[in-house]
């Protein structure tokens, strides 16, 4: 299973996470076998601002995820990514990627019905 985290850091699982997908640093990936980190990657955000939040949809459906774990999303990308079929999670509160990971694999995260929490967007 591959999980991409938005970060404001290249620290591996150790990653500061990102408030907001769109404007986060790095993109996280995190694979998981099970329980277990397999791998970590992490990919410079190449930003949206030519496609507005489509754009980063699509950035994020080219690292083929299974799920995004974010902090806050606004309506239109919640929407694009449940209508493209990717699980979403909301987590406010893990600093970390690895902090997060455990929540997610402990089930203790909210998934998005394709609902957003912003609305600047």
């Amino acid at each position: 299973m591959r999980l991409v985290f938005p970060t404001d850091t290249n620290d591996g699982y150790l990653s500061k996470r990102g408030a907001h997908f769109g404007r986060a640093n790095y993109y996280t990936i995190i694979t998981l076998d099970g329980d277990k980190i397999v791998d970590v990657e992490g990919v410079q955000n190449p930003g949206h601002s030519d496609g507005g939040c489509s754009n980063a949809v699509t950035n994020i459906l080219s690292l083929k995820p299974n799920a995004l774990i974010v902090g806050g999303i606004g309506g239109p990308p919640a929407k694009g990514f449940a209508q493209a079929g990717l699980d979403l999670y909301f987590d406010t509160v893990s600093p970390t990627v690895q902090d997060s990971v455990k929540l997610f694999l402990e089930g203790k995260l909210q998934k998005s019905a394709g609902e957003g929490t912003c609305s600047a967007h």
